[in-house]
């Protein structure tokens, strides 16, 4: 396997900005190598640069999404780490605020869903708040992701339990299915909660057909993937889909984002659309 080269890494990452807004900086030449390496191998492929011919056309009867090499390479360069109730000051400061305002219809989206570990953690607490008469029945929950790979992933709903560790025995005897012998250590969410969420595969570099307005949308950990110019696009295209006095949140470590729509602060990573 040759070294990969930096005219090489430049249209690599260039390529990557153009299709899915990803900005690597100099320092992550080690890390795209370390990505795409094995895939390389993989595939035979003895070159970076002959790989970077391979992702830039679609591969005819290849096991990547829909049949396109640059799909794998996406999906390889985005670490989609995940787990349920991650940050879990959110999901109480969402709870909070329901319970204050009860309402009887509400919209959330998860606008970079991955697996469904976000978007089902939503869907067992709104459960729950509408068991306790907190929320009406009418809820609905949206996730989007740039992978068809993980949105299928999201769809069958199986999920190692240590993903599954902060999640209360009470949610899990309630909301989940264990699995037994040879699924011994899987869950698979129950299908009351499956069937509250719709999965669809969205580009938040690219226009957002109107899927909203959501009452809640979430937007979390993705954003260290962007420069600063597409950070501030993206979260301005997003919050287009959110209600004035929405609330929105983005990962408590990426700091208060850039962007032309008011925002206030409630917490850490979480802010309220400011009406009018």
């Amino acid at each position: 396997m040759q070294t990969l080269r930096d005219d090489t890494f430049q249209a690599i990452t260039s390529l990557m900005h153009q299709q899915v807004g990803l900005h690597f900086t100099d320092s992550k030449k080690p890390l795209v190598s370390s990505r795409l390496a094995p895939r390389m191998q993989h595939l035979g492929v003895s070159s970076f640069e002959d790989y970077v011919n391979m992702i830039t056309e679609p591969v005819e009867g290849g096991d990547g999404d829909n049949g396109s090499e640059l799909q794998v390479a996406i999906d390889l360069l985005t670490t989609n780490e995940t787990y349920f109730f991650r940050e879990p000051a959110h999901y109480e400061l969402i709870e909070a605020e329901l319970k204050r305002d009860k309402p009887k219809k509400l919209s959330v989206w998860s606008a970079a869903a991955s697996y469904g570990d976000e978007a089902y953690s939503l869907a067992m607490l709104l459960a729950d708040l509408q068991q306790q008469g907190r929320i009406g029945d009418n809820w609905s929950l949206v996730g989007t992701d740039i992978s068809d790979r993980v949105l299928r992933s999201a769809v069958e709903a199986v999920y190692p339990l240590d993903r599954l560790r902060a999640v209360t025995p009470e949610r899990l005897r309630r909301y989940c299915w264990h699995g037994e012998g040879a699924s011994e250590g899987l869950v698979q969410i129950a299908p009351k909660l499956r069937e509250r969420v719709r999965f669809g595969r969205l580009n938040l570099c690219h226009s957002i057909e109107d899927i909203g307005p959501f009452d809640i949308v979430l937007l979390r950990n993705v954003l260290i993937y962007f420069d600063t110019d597409t950070k501030r696009e993206v979260v301005d295209r997003v919050l287009t889909q959110l209600k004035p006095g929405g609330l929105f949140f983005i990962g408590t470590a990426e700091g208060r984002v850039a962007c032309n729509t008011p925002l206030q602060t409630l917490a850490p990573g979480a802010f309220r659309k400011v009406a009018g």
